[in-house]
Formats: C-alpha cells, structure tokens, sequence
C-alpha cells in the first residue's frame, strides 16, 4: 500500500487494554465510525475516552459505550446517550465534565505541547473543584491542564496518501484539535485523494500529524 493507507486488520491491531482515546466528532456529526469499529474488533477494553459527548445509545461513539469498552469518559456532555447516564449514576463509567471551549482549548494546548490554559470558566462552581487557582494581573483564573492521548480517531472527508487532510462542513468540529493531541493519529476518510488533487491552501491537518489512513481499496478477498 503506497504512503500511509493501512487496512483494517492493522488497525485494529494497534489497540491495548487500558490506552487513552481521542475521539473527533459532535452529537453524532463527524464521527469517525469505521474506526469505532476497528477498536470494537480489536477485543481491548478499560478505555479512557476523550470526546466532545457520548453520542447515542449504541450509536456512532457510543458504540464504544454500549460494548463496555470505556471505564472513564471525559467530555463536555453525555448527550442523549441514556446509557451513559445508566453507567455513570451505577458507578461503572467515571465521569469528568468539562465546558465545552474549555475541553477544545485542553485538546489544543495537548496538540500544541503546551502545559494547560487559564480560563475563568467555572470559577465558583463544582468545575473548579480540585483545579489550580492562578492569579495574574489581580485577575483569578482556573488552570485546565492540556489533554492528549495514545491514539487520535479522525474523520475527514478527503486524504492523501501523506496524510493531509481536508473536511467538510460541521464534520469539521473537534476533528483537526484531536488528530494533533495523540502519540499515534488515524483516519477515517470519506474519499482517498491523489497527493495534487488539493492545493496546499485547502488542506487543514498537515499529514505530518496523520499516522495511518483506513482503506478497504484493494483489500484482499
């Protein structure tokens, strides 16, 4: 396979008991559901899952929910998944809420190599519990310290074989902040491109953030 296309046999290979995902996506939108898939397959479990909800009941990420593959969620809401709200209120899933720009800013300074950032988000409510106060110019701020994890799970519409990647529309969200927030970054594509079919101008995550593009082209039979 030339550049960075891998099947998904090696994918779901790359998967451990006990690793850190992260996972692009909003209520659905954008959600990087052939890799889902892959993790589902791979038979590892006890996750920690960064993402901006929880999606549906056994629906695009909370397939990951429903299979009992996440003991801890950390995300800005449950969304409607009700099974979350079962296994968080029964003390199966470990819950960390976070505001929702300030989970987007933890996963940036994660991809950034930053060490967190200062925002007065939740001063003065149960956010704040077990934070850092730092005050700078007389001003309080609480300290959110930066997310990253061991592997990305990104959806695009389009990818190279190099790995840059373009999206489209709201599919955009959390995707181009996660694929730089991880050791290892793979892809869920909707359409595999030659490396010239883009400019340069049109690409949004440079592929020296992408490890490993999912393919089916060519599989064999």
């Amino acid at each position: 396979m030339p550049g960075k296309f891998a099947f998904a046999d090696e994918i779901t290979g790359l998967f451990e008991d006990g690793q850190t995902l992260i996972c692009g996506g909003f209520a659905n939108c954008g959600v990087p559901n052939h890799l889902i898939q892959c993790v589902i397959d791979s038979g590892a479990r006890h996750f920690t899952l960064i993402s901006n909800d929880s999606g549906d009941a056994d629906l695009t990420i909370g397939r990951l929910i429903h299979h009992g593959l996440v003991d801890k969620l950390i995300a800005s809401h449950i969304g409607r998944n009700t099974e979350t709200v079962a296994l968080v209120e029964t003390g199966k899933i470990q819950l960390e809420l976070v505001p929702q720009g300030s989970l987007a800013e933890r996963i940036r300074c994660g991809g950034a190599g930053l060490g967190g950032v200062l925002t007065k988000t939740g001063l003065g409510t149960m956010v704040e519990e077990g934070k850092h106060r730092v005050v700078v110019n007389g001003e309080v701020y609480l300290l959110e310290t930066a997310l990253r994890a061991d592997i990305a799970l990104v959806r695009a519409r389009t990818a190279d074989p190099l790995g840059n990647l373009t999206y489209r529309g709201t599919m955009r969200n959390f995707n181009p902040l996660v694929a730089k927030a991880a050791q290892m970054t793979l892809v869920d594509a909707d359409m595999l491109v030659d490396v010239d079919e883009y400019g340069v101008d049109r690409i949004v995550t440079p592929g020296v953030y992408v490890d490993k593009i999912l393919t089916t082209q060519g599989e064999n039979k």
